[in-house]
């Protein structure tokens, strides 16, 4: 068993059901009642995000989780197809579980929250920043560069990314997964 002492950014732990995973924590104390812990909860099996208070060391149930590296194989109707690069076990997530999916390629290397307890897929990551083909994107203007200007371009994947003029069809660029947003253009 852990206590309020033991929370920390990251920690993962049970409450109502239900998994949530530390966002944000800190304590108030005041001079006439008992120091409080308060965390901002962000749910790993729900999509909500909730603040919970408790009193300082009160029982809190972690849950343990391993990080796995796995490799995307292909969708199909049942979902998302994983392989673990260790064992070469397959796993099937469907959508809500892959952090960013429109960004998933052929044999893109992911990481994989693991439940210990129940040996299933918590979440999956893809990395920070991936570098992806412009498969199609409208030609460029010469000169305009003194703004920010930017335009849609479709990468191999089939996502859209906003990116500045002069990027051209068949360029490698890096695009961040968290925001989707366009970082550089890369040198084959």
């Amino acid at each position: 068993m852990a206590n309020t002492s033991d929370i920390s950014r990251g920690l993962i732990i049970k409450l109502d059901g239900s998994l949530y995973k530390i966002v944000e924590f800190g304590e108030n104390k005041t001079a006439r009642a008992a120091a409080k812990v308060w965390a901002k909860l962000k749910g790993v099996d729900n999509n909500r995000t909730i603040e919970q208070t408790w009193n300082s060391g009160d029982t809190i149930y972690p849950i343990r989780v391993e990080r796995k590296n796995f490799q995307f194989l292909y969708k199909d109707d049942s979902g998302y197809n994983f392989m673990d690069n260790e064992t070469f076990e397959q796993i099937v997530a469907q959508e809500s579980l892959v952090d960013a999916p429109q960004f998933l390629k052929d044999g893109q290397e992911v990481s994989v929250l693991v439940n210990t307890e129940t040996d299933t897929p918590m979440s999956i990551e893809l990395p920070d920043k991936i570098v992806l083909k412009v498969t199609y994107s409208e030609p460029g203007m010469k000169g305009d560069t003194a703004t920010r200007t930017l335009k849609p371009a479709t990468v191999e994947t089939g996502a859209t990314v906003m990116v500045p003029l002069f990027v051209n069809e068949g360029e490698l660029i890096r695009v961040n997964t968290k925001t989707g947003d366009y970082v550089e253009r890369v040198k084959e």
